[in-house]
């Protein structure tokens, strides 16, 4: 490390780095750089591959992204106006980590689910799940 070279540490809260942690702990930009890392996509056939994400959602997603250089927006003068995404050389370093989420999410789901049963049958004597 040099000496023009700051040291960050992300758990303090002046930390510039957290900004891009939340970006890349938010569910939508995991699965959006999941979708795009074969391909480009056109926005409605992202927005199908994803699932779940509404058009407002997926639209201020991607500006982000873009804004913090994670995707990149392709947008052709043609009838009707044609927009593609597609991961930029950095927005393509996140796809293994989040790929290796995604596989532990899937892969640990059963277990989450049955630790979320027994911690709501000590605490909720009706059953009844508590509220997030």
């Amino acid at each position: 490390m040099t000496a023009s070279t700051p040291t960050w540490d992300i758990l303090q809260s002046t930390c510039p780095s957290r900004t891009s942690l939340a970006r890349i702990a938010n569910k939508w930009t995991a699965m959006i750089v999941i979708v795009l890392s074969g391909q480009r996509k056109r926005f409605g056939d992202l927005r199908t591959a994803v699932g779940g994400i509404s058009g407002k959602v997926l639209a201020e997603t991607l500006r982000e992204l873009e804004r913090d250089g994670i995707v990149s927006r392709h947008a052709y003068d043609e009838m009707p106006p044609r927009v593609e995404y597609e991961l930029t050389e950095l927005g393509r370093t996140l796809h293994e980590p989040l790929q290796a989420l995604g596989r532990w999410a899937e892969d640990n789901f059963s277990s989450v689910l049955a630790a979320r049963e027994e911690y709501d049958e000590q605490r909720i004597p009706s059953g009844r799940p508590l509220r997030p």
